[in-house]
């Protein structure tokens, strides 16, 4: 039985249900494959506001009821076309999940893309199906520029700078035996894996002495100071794309010049 269950528009819902004691499992199920759409995101921030100031402190694991995806990320032309988008919606979920008070799990059931993949990052730990699903930053296929956020959280906990590389230059699909050998996941399984790793790990009483956020930020500052409003926002990201535009734009002026003084018999530099 759902310890409680918010509504996700337009008909969707995310659940939370306690599978042991003081573990917590939240559950997307937001048809077809839970985008990270304003809505998604107002519902899983509450979440995990209730569970830190409405029950007793333990661990919090999230997946997707939806077998196929956990999360195939942002609606991205939606996302850009909304103001505020970025730092009103999506990075204070971020950043909670990042500084959480207790310890939070991504279980991968099945593919976790672009955000969606990012969004697993933010969490403690991640375990994935091992026989469904993958990992792919894809933005390069898109032509979504990274921002400061999407990238430092990967420099912080990705071990390989080459895998760091691949992650989002190659746009490389990691199965997850393949996102184990690289680091970028913790473990291969289900639910009872994620138990098992939570009992042995003995997580639940990492929240004893209530440092566990504020630690979790210190190790992760370059990130956490990213998402704070003001840094890594949709402001930043606007100018970022413009200064692109303008470099771009010079550097054409430039090879029109050249072209001219090639076809004037000119020498070309």
């Amino acid at each position: 039985m759902p310890i409680f269950s918010i509504p996700i528009e337009p008909k969707g819902n995310i659940t939370c249900t306690q599978p042991s004691p003081k573990a917590y499992l939240i559950a997307f199920d937001s048809p077809p494959d839970n985008r990270l759409t304003p809505s998604f995101l107002n519902a899983f921030l509450l979440a995990l506001d209730i569970l830190d100031h409405r029950y007793p402190k333990g661990v919090v694991i999230t997946t997707s009821a939806i077998s196929k995806f956990y999360s195939n990320g942002l609606d991205y032309k939606a996302a850009i076309a909304e103001k505020g988008f970025f730092e009103n919606k999506l990075y204070p979920v971020w950043r909670r999940i990042l500084t959480y008070p207790m310890p939070i799990i991504a279980l991968l059931n099945g593919h976790a893309f672009a955000g969606g993949f990012m969004t697993a990052m933010m969490h403690d730990y991640r375990f994935m199906n091992p026989h469904r699903g993958f990992l792919c930053a894809n933005e390069v296929e898109i032509g979504a520029p990274l921002s400061a956020p999407m990238a430092s959280i990967f420099r912080e906990k990705v071990p390989s700078p080459n895998t760091f590389r691949n992650i989002f230059l190659e746009a490389k699909r990691y199965n997850a035996l393949e996102a184990l050998k690289e680091g970028i996941i913790d473990g291969l399984g289900g639910m009872d894996e994620v138990l098992t790793f939570v009992a042995e790990m003995k997580l639940v009483d990492k929240v004893k002495t209530g440092v566990y956020g504020s630690m979790k930020a210190e190790m992760w500052k370059q990130t956490v100071a990213n998402l704070e409003p003001g840094e890594g926002t949709d402001k930043e990201w606007a100018q970022m794309l413009e200064d692109r535009k303008t470099r771009a734009e010079k550097e054409i002026k430039n090879v029109e010049e050249w072209e001219k003084r090639s076809q004037d018999g000119k020498p070309k530099l």
